[in-house]
């Protein structure tokens, strides 16, 4: 019987692949959207470009990146010698003189790998940069689709390694926040502005790790039997509540760890006075 949906007896597609194949519907348009579309990925774009930019910038500077006690989270942990010292700060020369470049760039590789292979990082570039569907019906310009199944996007498979690496960082990160208690002369029990901003910046950091999708597989993906896990149960819960925020979260985090590294940038380099409350 007919539906209606089979493709005329005279197919008048246009050539090509992707969307233009045999297999689907037989029509011209690219899309039947009318409304503006294309201001989502165009947003999602200009800000991961945006981000791209400043990070590589600052990367690469190896300079302003501390003024007792804040330390950039750009550049910590410091892995090699030609770090600035800093007092109790995470100082760990584990690369000796042969590292000139910054040593920012030992660091960054783990949480921007684990922002990369994020699951909705993924979905943000995709559409943003390769228009891999650039939006919701709209057909992608790409003739043939492998999905991850081919290098170099079946590296995104790594996702949860970078995840163990990740946990490592805000670990670090959270420390850095602790010393954030000293005044310029490390003393402590003193609080600036600039501790304010980096409790922020931590409280997003672990926000949007413990929301990630790997965690929230680790902590309860594997269970049977949830009421003979009352503990796990419950933080599966939790994560998944974080989880649903999961957006939000990426992109509030990735604003907040380059707002504190810009105002060590600016303390650092004399623009600005960091206030003290206390």
């Amino acid at each position: 019987m007919a539906t209606g949906t089979e493709p005329p007896a005279t197919d008048d597609r246009p050539p090509g692949g992707g969307v233009h194949t045999p297999t689907r519907a037989a029509i011209r348009a690219p899309h039947l959207r009318t409304d503006r579309w294309w201001l989502a990925p165009a947003a999602t774009a200009a800000g991961l470009l945006a981000f791209v930019v400043y990070s590589t910038w600052r990367a690469f500077a190896n300079a302003e990146y501390y003024a007792a006690p804040y330390v950039s989270p750009f550049y910590s942990p410091c892995l090699a010698e030609n770090c600035e010292p800093m007092r109790s700060g995470p100082n760990w020369e584990l690369f000796g003189t042969w590292w000139g470049i910054s040593p920012a760039i030992i660091i960054l590789i783990f949480p921007l790998g684990f922002r990369l292979t994020c699951y909705y990082y993924r979905k943000a570039y995709y559409r943003g940069f390769w228009a891999s569907p650039p939006a919701c019906a709209v057909a992608e310009p790409h003739k043939r689709y492998t999905g991850e199944t081919r290098f170099p996007l079946i590296l995104q498979n790594v996702h949860r390694y970078f995840f163990y690496a990740a946990l490592l960082v805000a670990g670090i990160l959270s420390y850095d926040t602790v010393l954030a208690f000293r005044d310029e002369d490390y003393a402590w029990g003193h609080m600036g502005l600039g501790t304010l901003v980096f409790l922020a910046n931590i409280a997003l950091i672990w926000a949007y790790t413990l929301s990630c999708h790997s965690c929230r597989h680790i902590v309860g993906g594997k269970l049977k039997h949830f009421s003979r896990h009352p503990v796990r149960y419950r933080m599966w819960q939790w994560i998944g509540r974080l989880n649903a925020r999961h957006m939000q979260l990426a992109w509030a985090s990735l604003v907040s760890v380059a707002l504190a590294d810009f105002y060590v940038y600016l303390v650092a380099s004399s623009a600005f006075d960091d206030p003290r409350f206390f």
